[in-house]
C-alpha cells in the first residue's frame, strides 16, 4: 500500500515536472520570452480561440513575442510532446508484449517503412505535406506487410512476427539507399538524409494537427487497457485463464503501437533512442505495473524530447538534427543501465 502511494505520488510530481518542462520550452531561444509572459501569451491564445476573439487577457506582452510563443513554437513543442509520448509508449507495449525490454518502436518496421516513404517523395519532388502522408502509409504499410506474413508463418506467432518484421525493415532500408544512390547530390540526397536524422524544424500547426489524431488514436486505447497489457507478460495460457484473449490484445497493442510509431516519424523523421531508454527509466522509478509505467512514459517521453528539441535549436547556431542529440545521451545512459544491471546481479549472487 505504502508503495503504491509512492508511486502515485511520484507520478505526480512527473506530471508537475512536465507541465514545467513544457513552459520552459516556450521561455528559452534566441529570442528569450519570459515566463509569466509565455503562461499568459498561451492563456490568452486560448480563450480568443474558444470565445471566438470575445475573451482575452490585457495585453502587457509584444506583438513580436506573441507570433513567436503561438506561430513558431507551439506548434514545435506540441509536435515534441506528441512523438515523445508516442514513441516511448510504444516501446514500452512492444516490450511487454514481446516479453523482451530490448525491443524498440521500430521492431515491425514501421520506422524504415516510414523513412522509405519520405524519401521517395522527395525522390518525386514532393511537397512537405505529400511527404508526411508518404511517410505515414509506408510506416503502416510496412507493419501490415509484417502482420500478413507472420500469419502464414507456421512458426510461433510472436517469433514469426519479430522475424517478418526484420525482413521488412532490411527491405525497406535497401530500398532507401537505393534512393538516396540515384538522387540529384544537390538537392535531394542532402533532403533526404537530413529527413533521415530527425528533426522538428518544419514542423507546422497543420503537421500537429496531422500527428494528433493517429497518435491520440493509438494511445487512448492503450492508457485504457494498460492492466490487461500486464497479462502479455505472462504466458499465453495463464492470459487465457484469467478470460483474456491475447491475440485479439496484441492485435490492438501493434495497432495502436503502429499508429503512434508512424505519424511520430512522419512529422519528425527518425529519432532512435527515445522508445527504448525511456521505459527502462520509467520501470526503475515506477516498476513493472502498466497502471502506473504507460502513463510514467508518456509524460516522460513527451518531457525528454521536449528537452532534447531545445537543445538542438539553442546549443549552435546551426541547428542540431534530433536524431544525433538522443543518439548522444540515449547510448550512453543505455550503457551504464547494462552496466548498472549486470553489477546488481552480481552483488545479488554474492
Amino acid at each position: 500500500m505504502k508503495k503504491h502511494r509512492l508511486c502515485d505520488r511520484q507520478l505526480w510530481l512527473l506530471a508537475a515536472l512536465s507541465l514545467a518542462v513544457f513552459v520552459a520550452a516556450f521561455a528559452v531561444g534566441r529570442y528569450a520570452v519570459r515566463v509569466d509572459k509565455t503562461v499568459c501569451i498561451l492563456l490568452d491564445g486560448a480563450l480568443r480561440r474558444i470565445s471566438r476573439g470575445a475573451w482575452g487577457l490585457t495585453q502587457f506582452w509584444t506583438d513580436a513575442e506573441a507570433t513567436i510563443v503561438l506561430n513558431v513554437r507551439l506548434p514545435r513543442v506540441l509536435a515534441a510532446a506528441l512523438v515523445g509520448a508516442g514513441l516511448s509508449t510504444a516501446g514500452v507495449c512492444y516490450q511487454g508484449m514481446f516479453r523482451n525490454p530490448m525491443v524498440s518502436p521500430d521492431l515491425l518496421g514501421a520506422s524504415t517503412g516510414a523513412g522509405f516513404g519520405a524519401a521517395l517523395a522527395i525522390l518525386c519532388a514532393a511537397g512537405y505535406l505529400a511527404i508526411t502522408f508518404s511517410a505515414f502509409f509506408f510506416g503502416l504499410a510496412a507493419v501490415l506487410l509484417a502482420y500478413l506474413i507472420s500469419r502464414k508463418s507456421r512458426l510461433e506467432e510472436t517469433l514469426s512476427m519479430v522475424l517478418a518484421g526484420m525482413m521488412i525493415s532490411s527491405l525497406f532500408t535497401a530500398g532507401t539507399s537505393f534512393i538516396k544512390l540515384v538522387a540529384d547530390t544537390n538537392n535531394q540526397l542532402p533532403a533526404i538524409t537530413y529527413w533521415l536524422m530527425g528533426s522538428l524544424t518544419s514542423v507546422r500547426a497543420q503537421d500537429v494537427r496531422f500527428a494528433a489524431i493517429p497518435i491520440l488514436l493509438g494511445l487512448i486505447p492503450l492508457l485504457l487497457l494498460r492492466w490487461r497489457i500486464n497479462l502479455l507478460t505472462l504466458s499465453d495460457a495463464e492470459a487465457r485463464s484469467m478470460g483474456v484473449d491475447t491475440r485479439r490484445l496484441r492485435l490492438v497493442v501493434i495497432v495502436c503501437a503502429t499508429l503512434m510509431t508512424a505519424a511520430s516519424v512522419a512529422i519528425s523523421g527518425m529519432i532512435g533512442w527515445v522508445g527504448l531508454v525511456i521505459p527502462h527509466f520509467c520501470r526503475i522509478l515506477f516498476g513493472y505495473d502498466y497502471r502506473r509505467l504507460l502513463p510514467a512514459c508518456v509524460m516522460l517521453g513527451a518531457s525528454f524530447l521536449m528537452v532534447v528539441d531545445t537543445l538542438a535549436r539553442t546549443l549552435t547556431t546551426a541547428e542540431i538534427p534530433l536524431g544525433i542529440l538522443t543518439s548522444f545521451v540515449g547510448a550512453p545512459v543505455f550503457l551504464y543501465l547494462i552496466l548498472k544491471g549486470g553489477a546488481d546481479r552480481a552483488d545479488r549472487r554474492a
